[in-house]
C-alpha cells in the first residue's frame, strides 16, 4: 500500500516530545536536542513553537524543558478514553501464538474477588474447569496470587483469613498456613513481577498470571497463561513467562504506566 503524504517537520519535531516524554525530569536543552539526534539550533526553534502551543515549558532559572498544560491535557485526554479490558481483548489471539498456544484468561478484581471475564480456548487437549464469571481463590490460583500481592490489605483481609483457615483445616503443606507465611508469598509474587502456581489449584495444570497496570499504578487486570504440566512450559522466563511478562509490560505502558 502507498504510504500517504505528511509533514516531515512535524515528524521530526514530536521527536523532542518523546523524548521529554520518557525522561525521568526536565532537560537542558543540549541534553534534549542530543537525545532526539539533532543540532541545538534546531531544536532551539521546535522548542520556540512547542513553547507557543503551550506542549512544553521552560523552567526560567533553570533553562530546562519539560512538557507543558497542553502535553498533559492531552495525555489525560487519551487516557481517559483507554479501557484497559477491549484492549487486552485485542490482543489475545496475539498473545495465544506467542505462548505457543496455550489457554489464556483475563481477570479483573471484581465485587467478590479477581474474576474470569476472558477466555480464549487453547487448541492443545486441556481439562480447566473454569468459566466466565469465576472468582478465583488468592492463595491456590497463580491469578489469585497476582492480585493479592497488588490491591490494597483492606481489600483482600476477609478472602485471605478465609482462605488461611481453610488452608490450616486441611492441613495442606503447599500452602501458607499463618498470615505471615502468606505476606511472605505475595511478596515474592512482587519481587517477581508475576505469580505461578504448579500442580496447586487443578491437578498437572500449571498457570502464570502477570498484572496490567494503569496509569496510577494500580493493577487494572491480570494475564492468565494455563496448560498441562506435559505440554507447558513452567519455568520463570521461560517460553510461557517472558511473552506473557512483555505483553503485559507493554499493554501497561499503553495504559499510561511508567513503573
Amino acid at each position: 500500500m502507498k504510504e500517504r503524504a505528511g509533514i516531515q517537520s512535524v515528524e521530526v519535531g514530536f521527536g523532542l516530545l518523546q523524548v521529554l516524554g520518557q525522561a525521568a525530569g526536565p532537560l537542558m536543552l543540549r541534553d534534549l536536542a542530543a537525545a532526539a539526534s539533532m543540532s541545538a539550533a534546531k531544536a532551539h526553534r521546535y522548542l520556540v513553537s512547542f513553547q507557543r502551543l503551550e506542549l512544553v515549558a521552560q523552567d526560567p532559572i533553570s533553562t530546562r524543558y519539560d512538557l507543558g498544560p497542553a502535553a498533559l491535557k492531552l495525555g489525560l485526554a487519551s487516557l481517559s478514553r483507554i479501557d484497559a479490558v477491549k484492549l487486552a481483548r485485542e490482543r489475545v489471539s496475539k498473545i495465544v501464538e506467542q505462548i505457543g498456544g496455550h489457554t489464556l484468561a483475563l481477570a479483573v478484581w471484581g465485587n467478590h474477588g479477581p474474576t474470569i471475564i476472558h477466555w480464549e480456548e487453547s487448541p492443545h487437549t486441556v481439562t480447566v474447569n473454569l468459566r466466565l464469571g469465576d472468582v478465583m481463590p488468592l492463595l491456590t490460583s497463580a491469578t489469585g496470587r497476582c492480585f493479592a500481592a497488588y490491591m490494597s490489605r483492606e481489600a483482600i483481609a476477609p478472602m485471605l483469613k478465609e482462605e488461611i483457615a481453610r488452608a490450616q483445616k486441611s492441613g495442606r503443606t503447599d500452602l501458607p498456613s499463618t498470615l505471615t507465611e502468606a505476606r511472605q508469598l505475595l511478596d515474592d509474587v512482587r519481587r517477581r513481577g508475576a505469580a505461578r502456581v504448579v500442580d496447586t489449584l487443578l491437578p498437572g495444570i500449571v498457570g502464570f498470571c502477570v498484572p496490567v497496570f494503569d496509569s496510577d499504578g494500580h493493577i487494572a487486570l491480570g494475564i492468565i497463561a494455563v496448560g498441562s504440566m506435559a505440554t507447558f512450559d513452567p519455568e520463570w522466563d521461560g517460553a510461557v513467562d517472558g511473552p506473557l511478562r512483555a505483553a503485559a509490560l507493554q499493554l501497561s505502558s499503553d495504559l499510561g504506566w511508567r513503573g
